[in-house]
């Protein structure tokens, strides 16, 4: 029988960061082992589940470039099949109409707790006859519909990929519900009726799952069906050991947020693989060929991972291992892959030229600047603003780079636009004229070249850090880099 897997996200929120990773560990073991990977929408939660939430979800998963064979699927499209499931269940005596009222029931778990012991059963309607249970629900009084737990001393037992052997007695498993009182079906039951639907044989999820697996599997023995192997994931916490909350930590878990702030989805697909597994060696970037080979349920571990990011404001999404990954990706990815990434973010910038895109002077000055420029670059987005300079003579200066490079030499703003007089009059200009006349300009002055070159750097691109200066300015020309040379007493 080949592999089928499944990603069931509950568009009650977007998706986010854990949810990505579980599709991720989903799509890699079916893409491994030539298998089908389906997509089950699981929204019964009406009052919660939105269509915008289902729309994040699938933007998501297409940025990530995790395609999907099946679906996606809806689970509220299948509520009449799970009602009638549950129906089965209870004419076979493997379930049992719960007639006790809200007041009942906490009452009921008020003795419990007064007895020290758990609440596991409504007695009084689990004790009642096939007759009279019947009847009163004939006389319409309302009722759930509740799993009836065997009481024979055995238990449930699975091994999971992850976690090892899972045992648990009957004994201390609730009779879970089925059906609410007005008919809606819960989520144990619906999760078992959609996998066997589906023929689900392998369930990859998050460890907050591993508990409801032995009420699943009581379903699938009761609906007389084979259970699938299971691999529970560990959880990724916050950076204080706390579970990631859509609420508490915003937008930071949000997968979104970095499709939108210029993460390439390959490098981002790399970060999450590494979030709860390793490879077993020290490698850390990865093609998605190396990744696929690479995968293994084996490798994925039992402590939680960790999502780094500034715990005074979860705004500020700084996992380094993220950001050097995106870096890796951006600085050695081929250049006409990276064009198609930029050239979005360039339009949005209003600093989209189509000569960059026909063949020509421009498109070899185009491909030659993002090649120079790339290898410092963290994230798509840089290439819009610290590249600002490069694609527009209008461009912000960094305040620290300016009082550091700049207004520390007062002279620099005479000797600057002497400097620009003599690189515009240079034949040729380009990164050995550039250095040859600004080391021999600072010998005439008697100053350090760093002086110069710090100076010529913040006032040609705006910042203080960047590619080697001689390439900038050949990139830029003699024309450009000497107009703005000659503004340097204007930046502010």
């Amino acid at each position: 029988m080949s592999l089928r897997v499944r990603f069931a996200p509950s568009p009650t929120g977007y998706l986010h960061v854990g949810g990505a990773r579980t599709a991720l560990f989903n799509w890699l073991w079916a893409r491994k082992n030539k298998g089908t990977f389906i997509l089950r929408i699981e929204d019964t939660d009406k009052e919660r589940s939105t269509d915008a939430n289902t729309k994040s979800i699938l933007e998501g998963l297409e940025w990530l470039e995790l395609g999907w064979d099946e679906g996606p699927f809806f689970q509220s499209q299948g509520i009449e099949r799970h009602k009638a499931v549950a129906q089965r269940l209870l004419e076979e005596g493997l379930a049992y109409r719960s007639f006790a009222t809200s007041a009942e029931l906490d009452a009921q778990r008020k003795k419990a707790d007064a007895e020290k012991r758990p609440w596991l059963r409504d007695a009084p309607s689990r004790a009642l006859s096939e007759d009279e249970s019947e009847s009163r629900a004939r006389a319409g009084e309302p009722f759930a519909v509740r799993f009836k737990v065997p009481e024979d001393g055995l238990g449930t037992r699975f091994e999971d990929a992850v976690y090892g052997t899972q045992e648990r007695l009957h004994a201390d498993i609730e009779d879970f519900a089925l059906l609410r009182p007005d008919g809606t079906p819960l989520y144990n039951h619906v999760v078992v009726c959609d996998d066997v639907e589906m023929r689900v044989n392998f369930i990859i999820r998050g460890q907050d799952h591993l508990s409801n697996t032995h009420k699943q599997l009581l379903l699938y023995k009761a609906m007389a069906q084979t259970v699938p192997a299971f691999a529970h994931l560990p959880l990724i916490n916050a950076p204080d050991r706390t579970k990631l909350s859509k609420r508490r930590h915003g937008e930071v878990v949000s997968l979104t947020t970095y499709r939108d702030r210029g993460f390439l989805p390959e490098a981002f697909r790399n970060f999450l693989a590494l979030l709860g597994w390793s490879p077993g060696d020290n490698r850390e970037i990865f093609s998605t060929a190396e990744l696929l080979e690479a995968f293994d349920l084996g490798g994925i571990g039992r402590s939680n991972a960790i999502l780094t990011f500034s715990e005074t404001d979860p705004r500020q999404w700084t996992d380094r291992k993220a950001l050097f990954l995106n870096q890796q990706y951006i600085a050695s990815m081929p250049l006409p892959s990276l064009i198609a990434r930029v050239e979005p973010i360039l339009r949005a910038g209003g600093l989209w030229n189509e000569d960059f895109a026909a063949n020509g002077s421009r498109r070899a000055w185009f491909e030659k600047t993002l090649d120079l420029i790339r290898a410092r670059f963290v994230t798509l987005l840089d290439f819009a603003d610290a590249g600002k300079a490069y694609f527009s003579d209008s461009f912000d200066y960094d305040p620290e780079a300016v009082a550091k490079n700049l207004r520390k030499e007062p002279r620099l703003e005479t000797w600057l636009p002497e400097l620009g007089t003599r690189f515009g009059a240079l034949r040729p200009f380009d990164k050995e004229t550039a250095e040859a006349t600004l080391r021999t300009y600072a010998e005439e002055l008697g100053v350090k070249a760093g002086v110069l070159i710090n100076g010529v750097r913040t006032a040609v691109t705006g910042r203080s850090v960047g590619a080697s200066l001689f390439e900038i300015l050949e990139c830029l020309g003699s024309e450009r880099t000497a107009s703005r040379l000659s503004r340097v007493g204007s930046i502010a």
